[in-house]
């Protein structure tokens, strides 16, 4: 296994809850009737975490990247908080695997 991706992603829950709260984001932005300079940036961000959670084996540095990207860029907006908050709650899911060091696979 790559050091860096997260242990026991196949058909893991948390990878399918991260892919719904990444589409909940998704709709509700897309619904967002603002113009929002960062807009962009957003639904780049989700679309790639979209891609590493079907993919089923995340980066946990790559997921907090793109959730740091995605509420710079839509932080603000207090209409899309409640989405973004539980995008969080999917990512922070995956931080609690142990991550495979030396000597274990």
């Amino acid at each position: 296994m790559e050091a860096g991706r997260v242990a026991g992603t196949d058909d893991d829950p948390r990878a399918a809850e991260l892919r719904r709260a990444v589409a909940r984001l998704r709709r509700d932005l897309a619904a967002h009737p603002a113009e929002l300079p960062d807009r962009a940036i957003a639904d780049d961000e989700l679309a790639a975490l979209d891609a590493m959670a079907r993919a089923g084996a995340p980066e946990l540095h790559r997921l907090r990247r793109s959730l740091l990207l995605i509420a710079g860029a839509l932080g603000s907006v207090s209409a899309l908080a409640p989405a973004l908050t539980c995008v969080r709650a999917a990512i922070d899911q995956f931080s609690h695997v142990p991550q495979p060091g030396p000597g274990r696979d």
